[in-house]
């Protein structure tokens, strides 16, 4: 590997990036990027967050929310049901899995960063989110979110039936 190619992946604007990215940007092959960014993760300068997608974790900025566009990149993504609503203080739990709304297949992802739970929503309900601050990922907002858990335990999985200690003067 050599420094330039280091240097190049580090001066990256991107907190996540893909493999074929990286291999672009160095006018490389895919398999010689990966490589490269195999021994840069095992230098502890990147991490590995899912097949073909890396993280700059020794960057302060990088949130575990910021890989939700990689998920599927299929299909769009948005921050949303109580993870969100922990995000805008509406809930003071802090949610062990990252809940996301996606016109994709409901799964579970488990990654370096985080576990997700992708829920699927009616492409006709896919709206209320913008993106996120400072960062490369949709969120929704805030009513949107409460809206979304409402959708889901009505229509899904009854899944969102109690809110732990919901403050709805967060959402003013």
């Amino acid at each position: 590997m050599s420094a330039n190619f280091a240097q190049t992946v580090l001066s990256l604007d991107q907190l996540v990036f893909t493999t074929r990215e990286v291999a672009e940007r160095n006018k490389t092959s895919v398999a010689s990027a990966s490589q490269g960014l195999a021994r840069l993760a095992k230098s502890g300068l990147l991490t590995r967050v899912l097949r073909n997608v890396w993280a700059k974790t020794t960057d302060k900025r990088l949130s575990a929310y910021d890989i939700i566009p990689y998920l599927n990149p299929k299909h769009r993504a948005y921050l949303s049901f109580i993870s969100a609503l922990n995000l805008y203080g509406v809930i003071s739990q802090i949610p062990q899995v990252i809940t996301v709304a996606s016109t994709a297949h409901s799964q579970m992802v488990k990654t370096t960063l985080g576990t997700f739970h992708v829920h699927q929503l009616s492409p006709d309900f896919f709206d209320g989110f913008d993106w996120a601050a400072g960062h490369g990922y949709l969120v929704a907002t805030p009513e949107k979110a409460l809206v979304d858990c409402l959708y889901l335990s009505c229509h899904k999985k009854r899944q969102f039936k109690h809110f732990p200690e919901i403050d709805l003067s967060a959402l003013k």
